[in-house]
């Protein structure tokens, strides 16, 4: 099952939060309510079993439970996320942080709030038999996808191991094609996610190098909320994270019927979905708490917002670096998790 969250935001779609309105109109904004209503917003996601137990909240009740009512919005050309947020016609998103920190340095004031889920295994570098480390990737020619998180996940490799990417030679492509490409011969080496990872090995002397289980904490997609949205109902974001961190819970306990309400929610087979959820690992109560925690060595949300930022400034996708004092929010977390 190809993973689906490959439409990631190129230079060009920097542009779009600037002509949201245009393309948008005035945007529309939450539904009102009276005190008894529930808050009525939309949550924007692409297909990929990370968001899936939102569907969970909503089927098992957790939504109703703090008096929200979200919507979820399957937007699949994640070039949109941009100008859906800026325009107001969704009020929170899940996306990966690297690409989030795009969307606020664009101009789009939306904040981490959450942490959903993180790759685990699900995606990587995989290699020819002659690739034995990460050092060996130079001279060689890698396929990857410079406009998805897949960029993101290579260069903090090359950092961490000191490979200067200048010495090697990129064919960029889509995350799949690269997968097929290394498989068929034509690359020494391709950063993919699954099934290539798996089907690596169908070469000869083909292997999954690096795999995001060695990088945890770097590919975390996380639930970004407006502003404006944050300080008129602070109360349904606090609700949001809490039951997002009960739909975990309940997944973990009831992984079947977990996966036949997100297979059934995201139009996929259970087989499917099951195969999928091998490769993340959801983040509940306790894993947001070290994730939103500063004083938590490296991996945290502060480091890998500085860390994109850095990569993002360097390569002249942003003007300027985002500092994560701005756009991480703490505090939902942190009061999602006093009982």
């Amino acid at each position: 099952m190809l993973r689906l969250k490959k439409f990631r935001l190129t230079l060009i779609g920097l542009m779009i939060a600037s002509l949201a309105l245009l393309m948008f109109g005035c945007g529309t904004q939450p539904a009102e309510q009276s005190d008894n209503e529930p808050v009525k917003f939309k949550i924007g996601h692409c297909t990929w079993v990370g968001y899936g137990p939102l569907y969970i909240a909503q089927e098992k009740g957790f939504f109703a439970k703090y008096n929200i009512e979200p919507e979820m919005v399957i937007i699949e050309d994640e070039s949109q996320y941009a100008a859906a947020l800026a325009s107001n016609r969704i009020q929170a998103l899940g996306n990966v942080v690297d690409r989030d920190v795009i969307h606020y340095a664009s101009g789009v004031d939306a904040k981490f709030v959450c942490a959903m889920d993180q790759s685990y295994g699900g995606d990587g570098i995989i290699a020819s038999g002659e690739i034995k480390s990460v050092k060996d990737l130079e001279g060689k020619t890698v396929g990857l996808d410079k406009a998805s998180t897949s960029y993101f996940f290579f260069l903090a490799v090359l950092d961490k191991y000191g490979v200067d990417e200048s010495k090697i030679e990129i064919q960029e492509m889509t995350s799949g094609d690269a997968g097929a490409a290394f498989v068929a011969g034509k690359l020494d080496a391709a950063v993919t996610w699954e099934p290539w990872l798996t089907k690596a090995s169908q070469r000869e002397g083909g292997h999954v190098l690096i795999s995001s289980r060695d990088f945890p904490g770097y590919i975390v997609d996380v639930i970004s909320i407006r502003q404006d949205f944050i300080d008129e109902h602070p109360e349904a974001v606090l609700g949001l994270v809490k039951a997002w961190n009960e739909a975990v819970d309940y997944y973990k306990q009831n992984p079947e019927e977990g996966n036949r309400i997100m297979a059934q929610a995201l139009s996929l087979s259970e087989e499917e979905i099951a195969e999928m959820a091998k490769g993340v690992q959801f983040m509940g109560t306790e894993e947001n708490l070290r994730f939103f925690d500063p004083s938590q060595s490296g991996n945290n949300i502060y480091y890998i917002t500085e860390l994109a930022s850095q990569f993002w400034t360097e390569k002249g996708v942003l003007e300027k670096k985002v500092d994560p004092q701005e756009i991480v929010v703490p505090r939902f977390v942190q009061e999602a998790a006093r009982k």
